[in-house]
């Protein structure tokens, strides 16, 4: 395997995204493009991208708008942009992909998103879906229009006062709070990331996952949520395309497995007609990290080469 790291300029016009891929040593039989969660990092897939590779799977992704080294300074962390943040990190999304497709043509060219990543998974294939072999949607959840609806407005009035950039305690609460619950008592503030100690740990210890979203960050994060609840634009998937549901059964953000169900049970009712869903059993959000990881790599490498 050799990684190469490099940089293109943002839909922004002005940040230069950090990128990295992975790349097998030899034929390259499929792509997968990771689209990474919140407060964090795509480095942090490297282990995942070294298994990956040995099947033939050239592994790539990039840090978004206010992540990892797609920052300037420290105040850019969990802040997209001035305007039309999530707009822009669909942008760069595609324009991750449309680099390599040009510097891999005719290869199979898979997208996994987790997390954050994964509600820009399933916004980015209701956009530009076309022409991918297939999606993962991993670690995904389901949030009420009406409820993000009211975190958008909430944000909007706390940012008149405070600006864009203000870091709010209480809408970081809201989104977060309650995931530790189940856990309890918890060890760590993080244990829902993962039973994994040794994971949980190092996460917590890391610079670049150790920030609080701007409200930018936040609103832009209920508005690809609200996007996602209406039928109008989801709808727009392509309806063949292949989608793979992967999850923790003891993931927060999925609640527990009830929200990616019905998840689910949205792309049926909208047609799609080649998903598949995986729920593992005592794994919590980050099923790349946890214990059983091996099981879920093979999972997701076995699925992408029965569709190449």
């Amino acid at each position: 395997m050799k990684k190469e790291e490099f940089s293109f300029r943002s839909s922004d016009g002005k940040t230069d995204i950090h990128a990295v891929k992975w790349i097998p040593e030899g034929e390259v039989k499929a792509i997968l493009q990771i689209s990474h969660g919140m407060v964090e990092y795509i480095e942090r897939y490297e282990e995942f991208a070294e298994h990956l590779t040995g099947y033939g799977i050239l592994t790539a992704g990039h840090d978004h708008l206010g992540h990892g080294h797609s920052v300037g300074t420290e105040e850019d962390f969990g802040y997209f942009a001035e305007e039309q943040g999530n707009t822009r990190l669909l942008r760069d999304i595609n324009e991750m992909r449309k680099r390599l497709e040009k510097e891999y043509p005719d290869v199979p060219y898979f997208l996994l998103g987790h997390s954050m990543g994964s509600f820009l998974a399933r916004q980015y294939i209701s956009v530009y879906g076309q022409g991918l072999t297939g999606a993962v949607i991993m670690g995904t959840g389901y949030q009420p229009k009406a409820l993000t609806m009211t975190g958008m407005a909430l944000t909007k009035v706390m940012a008149a006062v405070k600006g864009w950039r203000y870091r709010s305690k209480l809408i970081d609460n809201m989104a977060f709070g309650g995931y530790n619950k189940k856990f309890e008592p918890a060890r760590t503030d993080k244990d829902w990331l993962s039973r994994n100690e040794a994971n949980v740990d190092a996460y917590k210890k890391e610079k670049r996952c150790s920030f609080m979203f701007t409200l930018n960050g936040y609103y832009n994060l209920f508005l690809s949520l609200y996007k996602l609840s209406c039928a109008d634009y989801v709808g727009k998937m392509p309806k063949e395309l292949p989608v793979l549901f992967v999850s923790g059964e003891d993931d927060p953000v999925g609640n527990f497995g009830e929200g990616v169900k019905k998840v689910y049970r949205q792309f049926e009712e909208l047609g799609m007609k080649k998903i598949s869903m995986k729920l593992y059993p005592d794994d919590r959000h980050e099923i790349l990290n946890e214990l059983d990881r091996e099981t879920v790599y093979g999972d997701i490498t076995q699925w992408i080469l029965n569709l190449t």
